[in-house]
């Protein structure tokens, strides 16, 4: 299937590995030209060919600043993927059912929620130009708060709010804006001993493979399995595609069936 991404210029924001990473590669797979945007490049970004712009979307202008430097050369976008999200909670925070003190909400919003928008900013007048595409990432844990921080499955639920708002607003722009929503993805947030998963094992007194091992049926997922970063960077391309042009304002869950509602 020609996808008609060949040419297209995208900027995927916390790109260095991941979901972020798969779709990064995947677009410059088929023909895409990529700007990758994230605190630090990585060898596997690097060996995707991608444009590196390094930025902590965290600070305060971060997001016009790369606007600015991606576009200084050549003005075209065409397709803006916030990817950029999670957050390292303090360990108390895992067991907090409140989902942590205030200056932990203030990171994990402003990570999750803020950087998308800001971002969406600063990107808008050449994505309306273009009469582009928004696919932001979201997270299954945004209709299934379950076993995150509650302020992160708060965040999702407020960027999926967003979404669906700014693809109305952005209608007669041409822009498309829409989501995708993973469930349990094989990234280093699960699997990274220093991640979410394995802090929240060594919290508990659980053997950090067994709980990950435990995870798809725990959660509910009906495939047994967690999820490759390759299928969600799938959706993604799909719905960023000129090919797509009636998925607007869609969610769009690829969560190994966890969600239990239509």
């Amino acid at each position: 299937m020609d996808l008609d991404l060949a040419g297209k210029r995208v900027l995927v924001t916390g790109a260095s590995r991941g979901i972020g990473l798969a779709t990064a590669g995947a677009f410059i797979a088929e023909g895409a030209e990529v700007v990758a945007v994230s605190r630090k490049s990585t060898p596997e970004l690097e060996a995707t060919g991608a444009t590196f712009v390094a930025a902590d979307l965290l600070e305060a202008g971060a997001s016009q600043r790369v606007l600015d430097t991606v576009l200084a050369d050549d003005p075209r976008l065409d397709v803006l993927v916030n990817n950029a999200g999670g957050g390292e909670a303090a360990d108390a925070d895992l067991l907090d059912p409140l989902g942590g003190a205030s200056a932990a909400w203030d990171d994990i919003v402003a990570l999750n929620l803020r950087a998308a928008v800001e971002m969406t900013r600063a990107a808008l007048p050449a994505l309306s130009l273009a009469q582009g595409a928004i696919v932001n990432i979201g997270s299954s844990s945004a209709r299934d708060p379950r076993g995150v921080p509650l302020s992160y499955s708060a965040a999702k639920a407020a960027l999926n709010a967003f979404s669906r708002g700014l693809a109305e607003k952005l209608g007669d722009t041409g822009v498309r804006v829409n989501v995708v929503t993973p469930g349990a993805t094989r990234t280093a947030i699960l699997t990274s001993p220093d991640g979410y998963m394995g802090r929240l094992s060594a919290t508990m007194g659980i053997d950090h493979e067994t709980l990950l091992a435990a995870m798809p049926e725990q959660s509910g997922m009906v495939t047994g399995k967690l999820i490759e970063p390759a299928e969600i960077a799938r959706a993604v391309l799909l719905l960023a595609s000129p090919t797509m042009p009636s998925a607007v304002g869609s969610n769009w869950s690829v969560d190994g069936g966890v969600l239990k509602t239509p």
